[in-house]
């Protein structure tokens, strides 16, 4: 017999049957390697790629509702200790690092909320490094011109039971979006400012104009530094009826999914 007959005699003996069952033990390990396999995966992609992100209140309607789950771009904006996860947010980072852009003006950012514990805010950019923004009479006013706004309905039922004139605003630079003004041109937040954005900083507003704690409550937000920014909120992948269907009761989410807005891009 040939030294690789042998060989080949030999591993026949020494191989496992394809058929035959693992030990408990065996079973155990596999299931451990294919858990810690998955999580490392997750995690890997959520402190590098995308991050999910869920809409708890109303400060962005019309544009994004209560119940909206999104996912949040991080290479956009390369990261800083913000768009990390702990314990990572305590490593001595200051700065960007792998920047490739910076947030623009109509961008729609989840942001880290220092004035409020840290929290996770989404608002939309509206004020860059060094603008002025007021508010006249429910106007939006940038470098003390009037942002292009054009009534569009009133909407029923949007503002709690109440309706609300829906108008849609054009930025300088193209980006168009919805406002809703539940308090009409008269609200508390309508006439404020003027507000100087110091550099490395922005200005931040919800859609919801009359209810949103954005940066025109300096107290509260204020000016957003770049460092706090996580990224830029890019796409829908999930959207349930959050003010009607409770987390819990997932026997009502197939009537309240919002089938239609699953996979709508974040404008």
């Amino acid at each position: 017999m040939s030294e690789a007959d042998k060989a080949g005699e030999t591993a026949a003996k020494t191989k496992k049957p394809a058929d035959e069952k693992m030990t408990p033990a065996e079973e155990a390990w596999d299931l451990a390697k294919t858990v810690f396999i998955a999580v490392a995966i997750a995690l890997v992609l959520r402190i590098v790629i995308f991050q999910p992100f869920n809409i708890p209140s109303g400060s962005m309607k019309p544009n994004l509702l209560v119940g909206d789950f999104l996912v949040v771009s991080k290479p956009t904006f390369g990261y800083s200790t913000a768009s990390l996860v702990y314990p990572l947010t305590r490593l001595p980072m200051e700065g960007r690092i792998l920047q490739g852009a910076s947030p623009a003006r109509g961008d729609v950012v989840v942001f880290k909320n220092i004035k409020d514990g840290n929290k996770d805010y989404i608002k939309r950019v509206i004020g860059m490094p060094g603008d002025t923004v007021q508010m006249k009479e429910g106007r939006l006013y940038i470098n003390n011109a009037a942002v292009q706004k054009d009534f569009i309905e009133i909407a029923e039922g949007v503002c709690g039971r109440g309706d609300a004139p829906m108008y849609r605003e054009t930025l300088d630079n193209g980006v168009s979006y919805l406002v809703q003004e539940c308090s009409g041109d008269e609200g508390g937040l309508d006439n404020v400012g003027p507000y100087q954005v110091p550099a490395g900083h922005y200005f931040m507003m919800g859609d919801n104009r009359d209810q949103s704690q954005d940066s025109r409550v300096t107290s509260a937000v204020g000016y957003i530094p770049e460092d706090a920014v996580v990224g830029r909120a890019e796409r829908l992948f999930f959207s349930v009826n959050g003010e009607e269907t409770k987390f819990w009761t997932v026997w009502k989410w197939p009537f309240a999914i919002r089938y239609g807005r699953i996979l709508d891009s974040v404008e």
